[in-house]
């Protein structure tokens, strides 16, 4: 069984409708995430068993469930939408493990009162991708949701390209509480809602600062470092996530809500995958730019808890907000010093980053490859005597130390934090094919156990180490709503 223990469920009702999962008519697993139900404190033969999977595929509420559609709206593409919510999640509960609090959602569970004239439900190809993508992001540390199993429904849902095979993801989250959660009831002037908001995310996320002088001040700087924090760890990655809106920009600092997400190839400072962000809203380069676009929109929201006096509220938010690009900055720096094998600090750190970048981009080559292959002694590469990055690399050495022993230090650092391995494009479109095609998993399961192990170097050479053909390259990702 599982030990649920539910809070948000007991906060003011105008924040969420109660509602059940829709029941399916055959339902299967197709994955089961042991490690992570070990980690969580749950039997995985039970997940397994017919009780299990009847939990898991919303065909049974379990005791202790308390099933419920949370509220929230957003800026979606810049523009306010005053009502979105779960329109196909429903949040069974929650789990305590090691002091931590982590909801269990399905995702595809049927329509609920957020639907908005959906289905509420998923099909194969984004529940494969999101748990895919979210355990590889959880394998390379960032802060992320996590998928506990992908369950097959036994049914069809209808999609532009037809019908396809439905599929739910369960997925397991600090919490599931979004900028949009409180521009939700800041548009509605629901005060009471959003005062149990700020002390609840408080307590439930940020500890620390319970008792602050100023609960909202606190919680405002709280988010603004976690967000700094999870996109400079994107941005190091070369994690597009293809869809920012306000109500996928989550409180906790975890990435949420995959849809049109993508590890880019060749190096773009433009790189962008989306197909439904027609202006490059969410491109890479604009990725940090649009997390702060997003805190300023949650600081508005906390106004009348900063200050009762609002100049002197907006003086308090407005300083916060504009020390975003110190803390990014900060962040990002940490992540690209550990890629470059830099164990000290030096102010022209971000400008050698940076000229890297500038040279990957012009010779059109591979983010991920290029990092990997300062870690080796391969002998022919783009840093060798005679190659594009040979400068770079002159320059980079001397930054080092100069030493043969610096350089193996450098090295033994950067195999901690460049990966071998990134859940590349055309493979998950590979795999998504075999599964509605041909039923077959195996390349789900293969991938999946590259994608998790990402750092080991046994993967290099193979299939999931190298860079797409041409003929391969993925050049748009696709929601799956």
């Amino acid at each position: 069984m599982i030990p649920f223990d539910n809070t948000y469920a007991q906060l003011p009702t105008a924040l969420f409708e109660r509602v059940s999962p829709t029941p399916v008519k055959a339902p299967s697993i197709v994955a089961l995430n042991s490690e992570l139900a070990q980690t969580l404190g749950l039997n995985a033969t039970w997940l397994a068993s017919d009780q299990g999977l009847a939990m898991l595929s919303g065909n049974q509420v379990v005791d202790g469930s308390e099933p419920l559609a949370m509220a929230y709206a957003g800026h979606q593409f810049g523009q306010w939408v005053p009502q979105l919510g779960d329109g196909r999640a429903v949040l069974l509960g929650e789990i305590v493990s090691d002091n931590q609090r982590y909801d269990l959602q399905l995702k595809g569970a049927g329509r609920t009162p957020f639907s908005r004239g959906g289905d509420g439900r998923n099909w194969i190809g984004p529940v494969l991708r999101e748990y895919l993508v979210s355990e590889a992001m959880a394998s390379l540390g960032v802060p992320t949701t996590r998928a506990l199993a992908a369950v097959s429904t036994g049914e069809h849902v209808l999609r532009e390209q037809g019908p396809m095979p439905g599929a739910i993801v369960a997925r397991v989250a600090r919490s599931h509480i979004r900028v949009g959660t409180f521009q939700y009831f800041a548009a509605r002037e629901n005060n009471e809602a959003l005062q149990a908001l700020i002390h609840y995310v408080i307590e439930r996320h940020y500890p620390d600062l319970s008792g602050a002088e100023n609960p909202a001040s606190v919680l405002l700087e709280a988010v603004i470092d976690a967000q700094a924090s999870l996109v400079a760890h994107w941005q190091s990655l070369g994690f597009i996530h293809g869809v920012m809106n306000t109500d996928n920009c989550s409180v906790s600092g975890d990435t949420i809500d995959y849809g049109p997400c993508a590890f880019m190839d060749t190096y773009s400072a433009a790189k962008l995958f989306s197909s439904i962000d027609i202006g490059a809203r969410y491109a890479y380069q604009n990725q940090p730019r649009t997390a702060q676009w997003n805190l300023v929109n949650l600081a508005q929201c906390l106004l009348p808890f900063i200050d009762e006096n609002q100049e002197r509220a907006v003086e308090i938010a407005q300083g916060a907000i504009n020390r975003f690009d110190e803390i990014f900055v900060t962040h990002y720096l940490r992540r690209m010093r550990m890629k470059l094998g830099l164990s000290d600090e030096q102010t022209n750190d971000l400008e050698l980053a940076a000229q890297l970048l500038q040279l990957m981009e012009t010779h059109q080559l591979d983010f991920t490859i290029s990092f990997t292959q300062l870690t080796t002694d391969e002998a022919t590469t783009p840093f060798s005597l005679g190659g594009p990055l040979h400068d770079w690399f002159c320059s980079w050495q001397e930054r080092l130390g100069g030493s043969p022993e610096s350089l193996i230090a450098a090295r033994n650092l950067m195999r901690e934090a460049n990966p071998v391995v990134i859940p590349r494009n055309h493979l998950i479109e590979d795999l998504i094919d075999s599964a509605v095609r041909d039923g077959d998993y195996a390349p789900f399961n293969d991938m999946l156990a590259a994608v998790t192990s990402p750092f080991k170097h046994h993967h290099l050479g193979t299939l999931y180490s190298r860079a797409p053909r041409p003929e391969q390259l993925v050049t748009q990702t696709f929601c799956g709503t």
